[in-house]
């Protein structure tokens, strides 16, 4: 049983004509690829033969071609931009190297990634064809300001070809230039010229009467012509045809589903909650057997089935068929859909895919066992450099749900200090030290009281010698075999230094670091090398600290921390160990990544924000800008407002403020403040002045107030400038 409805989803007789005297598909094509065009946008609704087409384009292309397909695990501007990257790097071998520079924060891609890879593919050594399918899976606001500063380095003789269900804002500055040729619904259907060769091509006699009808009843839909052809062929009517793309719908229940045995109907419907399909997963989903037996059968009959590997033992069903399934099976089985999920995710769980669990969890309704799992996932996946992906999981989850974990709790409040969020740190702190941990097993309430000893210590909020002895609670309480030892080992070296201790300092540092390097840690290893390399400075052991400043930053690299508040301090101690060898150029671009990054290093975490503007200010110290040291140490000064009782850090920051009066100027710069730095990457937008301001959740005048200082700093009076002077200067970029 062979189902024709295969072929109507991949033909190649499609042809886009709006109207008699259009040109034809093969016309379309030719006239945007030979168009001084560098964005060609096609938008339609599933259907429309999109993907057929620009497969079509890139078949007959001279020019070598990349092609990216994204999916909904790419809706995050790092996860987007890596993807594109990585498809270049098919045809442009040198691309490769940037591919583990796509990830960070947000602000880090658009301001650094982005940028980044718009300057690659502009020095391209031969113009070549970028196509990005299915681009609406990645609509949110940071991809689309991502794409759009990409898209503006499309060399002239390149192209990106975009595909995707809706319009893409990314375009907006293009079409002020005439930069895009867009391709719509409307060029997208066809007239009764073209359709003739659907019907032809499917053995299908029609008059020209029925050609017409059929196309006035589709209005021209690709996909509905198609279907109407393969509709006679079965013995129905063009005039039984709906007119619009309920005929998918129709066709698939009454051509396909409805002539299934009801087994395999159940299989089908059943099976469409997942994304991926194996016989195991299938037999554990539905609590049976054969299921792998069964998809030979739903592949043997041309059911929409596509194999994801050689071997054919992992599948996904067509996008379309698989809306009409899902459809189907919360008609038919809605009852039982949470038990499919809820199977899915043990299998998931069983088979150390904890990730894919997470999502039918939350489709389950099951958001706290779904919590269970994030608190153990959060940290290595931010540790990794997939800080958007903690942030969806939980606003997936719910304040309300957070609110009732503890271990939910201590991984929100982890997650709003790391990315310096304020007051949200504070709310989450407050929520967690009133949380009661009765309900929880002896073993868990010890966990828990140390977890929120570790909050407390970290923020400071009462002193160092609090601090202390929260950190020492910490790790007297977290076993060898705890993923957060690490954490607690870095704190006591922290605020040992608070008090004065280098020695305990130096043992709990090193100790935290070969604790996270044996776990596979990141932002212990980042902190304590970074610290261990300032002490080794202070011995006026140059070559131990530049051992421990390189291991800080090769980590901090290697697991895409860029723009993270906390490798800002790895980079400003690596600078001055360049500063040291007199590698200037070097020093200024870990300068300039430190000084970026800084943005989200904020009072919430006041060791980290002092001792990094410390280091920052010494470094434009020790380059003869006493200007901008200066300034960093206004910003102290700001932080030790909020929290003025911070040890001993106190006098380091009063000794180096004072020795900065027999400072030599040799050059005067005025650094961007932070907010001012947070703004920047926004100028190589589209986005007015208020859209902007939305963004950033700030007002209009607030906006522009810092655009000027901006333009003041930088030394220019327009937007484009301050873009290209920080680029220049490193502000943007790599």
């Amino acid at each position: 049983m062979a189902s024709p409805l295969a072929a109507a989803l991949s033909t190649k007789v499609v042809v886009h004509r709006p109207r008699r005297g259009a040109v034809s598909r093969r016309r379309v094509i030719d006239a945007a690829r030979h168009s001084d065009a560098r964005v060609v946008a096609v938008t339609a609704p599933a259907g429309y033969g999109k993907t057929t087409m620009v497969a079509e384009w890139a078949a007959t292309e001279e020019r070598p071609v990349a092609w990216a397909s994204v999916d909904r695990f790419d809706d995050d501007s790092g996860a987007l931009l890596t993807l594109l990257a990585t498809a270049c790097s098919t045809i442009m071998p040198h691309v490769a190297a940037i591919v583990p520079k796509m990830r960070g924060t947000r602000e880090a891609v658009l301001g650094g990634a982005a940028p980044l890879l718009a300057a690659v593919l502009a020095d391209a050594p031969e113009p070549f064809v970028l196509v990005a399918d299915d681009l609406h899976a990645a609509g949110s606001q940071e991809c689309q300001d991502a794409l759009e500063v990409v898209l503006a380095g499309v060399p002239d003789g390149s192209q990106v070809v975009l595909t995707s269900r809706y319009e893409q804002p990314s375009l907006t500055r293009l079409r002020l230039t005439g930069a895009t040729v867009e391709i719509g619904p409307q060029e997208l259907r066809i007239d009764a010229e073209d359709a003739r060769p659907i019907f032809d091509g499917h053995r299908v006699t029609v008059s020209d009467e029925d050609v017409a009808t059929a196309v006035e009843r589709c209005e021209g839909w690709p996909t509905g012509l198609v279907l109407c052809a393969l509709t006679i062929r079965a013995g129905g009517e063009v005039r039984s045809l709906f007119g619009d793309e309920r005929v998918v719908s129709d066709y698939l229940h009454h051509e396909v589903f409805a002539r299934l045995s009801d087994d395999l109907q159940r299989f089908l419907r059943r099976t469409a909650i997942l994304e991926e399909l194996s016989g195991s997963l299938c037999d554990a989903v539905l609590d049976t057997t054969g299921s792998g037996a069964l998809l030979q059968r739903v592949e043997e009959y041309n059911l929409f089935l596509i194999p994801l590997d050689r071997r054919r033992r992992r599948y996904r069903y067509h996008s379309l068929f698989r809306e009409f399934l899902l459809a189907r099976v919360q008609r038919d089985d809605g009852d039982i859909v949470r038990g499919l999920h809820l199977r899915a995710a043990d299998w998931f769980e069983e088979h150390g895919r904890p990730r894919s669990a997470v999502g039918h969890l939350l489709a389950a309704g099951a958001p706290q066992r779904a919590g269970g799992l994030i608190a153990t996932l959060a940290m290595p996946a931010y540790g990794s450099g997939q800080v958007a992906l903690v942030d969806r999981w939980l606003r997936e989850v719910g304040d309300a749900v957070i609110e009732t974990s503890g271990d939910l709790l201590v991984i929100a409040t982890w997650a709003a200090l790391l990315q310096g969020r304020s007051p949200g740190s504070e709310r989450w702190a407050a929520v967690l030290d009133a949380f009661d941990p009765d309900a929880e097993s002896a073993k868990d309430r010890a966990s828990f009281a140390s977890a929120r000893a570790m909050i407390r210590a970290v923020m400071c909020l009462d002193g160092p010698l609090r601090a202390r002895e929260d950190a020492t609670y910490a790790v007297a309480h977290e076993p060898e075999w705890s993923p957060w030892r690490d954490t607690a080992l870095y704190l006591l070296g922290s605020t040992a230094l608070l008090g004065g201790d280098t020695d305990a300092a130096t043992d709990a540092f090193v100790r935290s670091s070969m604790c996270a390097g044996e776990r596979g840690s990141t932002t212990s290893v980042v902190l304590s090398e970074a610290e261990l390399a300032l002490l080794a400075m202070d011995q006026d052991a140059w070559s131990t600290a530049e051992v421990h400043a390189d291991r800080a930053v090769r980590r901090a690299e290697e697991h895409h921390l860029e723009g993270y508040a906390l490798s800002a301090f790895a980079f400003a101690v690596a600078a001055r160990v360049a500063l040291r060898r007199e590698d200037l150029s070097t020093a200024k671009g870990l300068l300039a990544r430190a000084m970026r990054a800084r943005v989200g290093c904020t009072h919430v975490l006041p060791f980290v924000a002092m001792r990094l503007r410390l280091q920052l200010a010494k470094a434009f110290s020790e380059m003869g800008d006493r200007s901008a040291a200066l300034h960093v140490l206004r910003e102290i000064e700001e932080l030790l407002a909020r929290r003025p009782d911070m040890g001993v850090l106190v006098d380091e920051i009063a000794g180096f403020r004072h020795s900065l009066v027999d400072t030599v100027e040799r050059v005067a710069t005025v650094p961007l403040t932070p907010a001012e730095t947070r703004l920047l990457p926004y100028l190589q937008t589209h986005l007015t002045l208020a859209g902007i301001g939305e963004r950033l959740f700030i007002s209009r005048n607030t906006v522009s107030s810092e655009v000027g200082s901006i333009y003041r700093k930088l030394g220019v009076t327009t937007r484009s400038a301050a873009v290209e002077r920080a680029i220049e200067g490193g502000l943007l970029g790599p």
